[in-house]
């Protein structure tokens, strides 16, 4: 047997063996890009092409086998409350949509009535769109299966600007590096901005912190005014997350859905007295007329999309629905493992309703009947078992950059037609105020704590949202800085594709004029 100083000898140099092992495994996997995009999303892509377009070469980090985001994991129905208002690569995402589907199925056909000049699409011709657009621009790089994780460690700093990142490739469980002069965090949580030691927010700001109308806790029936139990706290309540589902009625395309191993049947059953009440969370005139609410629509808005198919939402009227609050509150801060986890849950969550809806004899047999005809796509999905791949991540951290995008930023100043005009205006946009709940249901409460939609104007977005404190070399189209209300307008797609089609264009200039971002 080995003295003691000897085995601590032996495991000290064992140690030593590894670390250098692992340094020079890694150092055989260096990569460079004068642009590193975190995060395929919208933003991501967006902001690729914006780089390339400008000459420079660009390297897309993407954690799963797919590159698009939520536009090509269900999100078919393009939230814009004023078409024409957000210009750019995202008007031409649209066009290239509609294009898609003359070119395949003729200027007259259904589909491209359906398709609704290029805002409504599938979800497998999102991601041919996002595919084919990349290919035009040699100078894109994508690489699948690269996962960030959150931690200091995996991001070196030069002078207070990020260096460079490690990165974990899932397929092989190598540590990967990868240098560049300027990194955008498109990610949906602003998991490379906190690594890099950039200030954020979580939750919803207190009412009386920016003096924003709908902030911190709120009771609000849908279309009604403003309720009991409003007392306009702040907390650290993150908005419901869930599936955009492409849902089909057409037989040969449709897949039944299956009930789930980890079913709970207690998680639905108040449905069964919200049915025989007729109890409901507002003003169903305030609800799309066209939803099926004797069937499928009552828990879910169903918006059509071309091919039979429907981008199937949350229903905002109903006390139950796709949404599953509270337990997503740790995602933006939490590891992969337990967002994985999570995902997991939300899926047979999700699917558990639909099967309830269709099966428990306590329901109407004509409410199962009626929402026994729906299924999942056959032709979506079909690596993943016909189910979105991502979760709809609605909000997560929320930088803290050179300005603070608040509900005032959004809405009419004073006696004005508008809101204010910001100089250094990168995008327009707009969307209502808009946030799903954040706690389940409560008793005697007139909807879920955090549900509201309150009307905005086209509103200008600054430069100085994306750009974070404390960080250089580092631009955050997505995770940008806002408060919980400033995010719910700021948060949807095509707003995410301008301020990421800015970051691109913006770290294009700042390499080219040798200037920080």
């Amino acid at each position: 047997m080995k003295p003691p100083f000897l085995r601590c000898l032996h495991v000290l140099l064992g140690v030593l063996f590894s670390v250098s092992c692992a340094t020079a495994e890694e150092s055989k996997k260096v990569y460079q890009s004068e642009v590193v995009i975190v995060g395929g999303t919208p933003a991501g892509v967006m902001a690729g092409v914006a780089a390339a377009r400008s000459g420079r070469t660009v390297l897309i980090l993407e954690r799963t086998a797919h590159l698009g985001g939520l536009p090509a994991n269900g999100l078919g129905a393009t939230d814009i409350k004023t078409r024409g208002a957000t210009g750019g690569l995202f008007a031409e995402f649209v066009g290239r949509i509609r294009r898609y589907y003359v070119e395949r199925y003729g200027e007259g056909s259904a589909q491209v009535k359906d398709c609704d000049d290029g805002y409504h699409f599938e979800s497998s011709v999102a991601s041919k769109v996002i595919y084919a657009w990349g290919a035009e621009y040699p100078g894109i790089k994508a690489r699948h299966e690269r996962q960030f994780d959150s931690y200091p460690e995996n991001v070196r700093l030069t002078d207070g600007a990020i260096a460079s990142i490690r990165i974990l490739n899932r397929k092989d469980q190598s540590i990967e590096r990868v240098e560049g002069r300027v990194f955008i965090d498109a990610t949906y949580e602003g998991d490379l901005a906190a690594a890099a030691g950039a200030p954020y927010r979580l939750g919803r700001e207190d009412a009386r912190e920016h003096d924003e109308p709908m902030a911190g806790q709120l009771y609000k029936g849908w279309g009604g005014e403003v309720a009991a139990g409003s007392s306009g706290r702040g907390d650290n309540a993150i908005q419901a997350y869930n599936y955009r589902l492409p849902l089909t009625k057409a037989p040969e395309n449709r897949v039944s859905i299956a009930r789930p191993e980890s079913y709970n049947r207690e998680e639905y059953v108040t449905l069964i007295d919200d049915l025989r009440s007729n109890r409901h969370t507002g003003r169903l005139d305030v609800v799309r007329r066209e939803i099926d609410w004797d069937g499928i629509g009552r828990v879910v808005n169903i918006v059509t999309m071309p091919n039979g198919k429907s981008d199937a939402n949350n229903q905002h009227a109903s006390f139950l629905s796709t949404d599953l609050p509270e337990e997503n509150w740790p995602w933006p801060t939490s590891s992969w493992e337990w967002r994985d986890r999570y995902a997991r849950r939300l899926r047979d969550y999700t699917l558990g309703l639909l099967w309830f809806c269709q099966n428990d004899p306590a329901l109407p047999a004509d409410f199962r009947t009626r929402c026994a005809e729906w299924g999942l796509a056959r032709d979506e999905f079909e690596d993943n078992g016909h189910f979105p791949r991502q979760v709809y991540v609605r909000e997560g951290r929320r930088i803290m950059g050179d300005y603070l995008f608040t509900a005032h930023d959004a809405l009419p100043r004073g006696s004005g037609p508008r809101p204010p005009i910001h100089q250094t205006s990168i995008t327009a946009s707009h969307y209502a105020l808009d946030s799903h709940a954040v706690r389940k249901r409560e008793t005697g409460r007139a909807h879920l704590d955090g549900f509201f939609s309150k009307g905005s104007r086209p509103y200008t977005v600054p430069y100085g949202v994306i750009v974070p404190r404390d960080v250089e070399a580092l631009l955050v189209p997505v995770a940008a800085s806002a408060t919980h209300i400033g995010l719910s307008t700021l948060r949807i797609e095509p707003g995410w594709m301008a301020l990421g089609e800015a970051a691109g264009t913006a770290a294009s200039v700042a390499i080219q004029n040798g200037t920080t971002v």
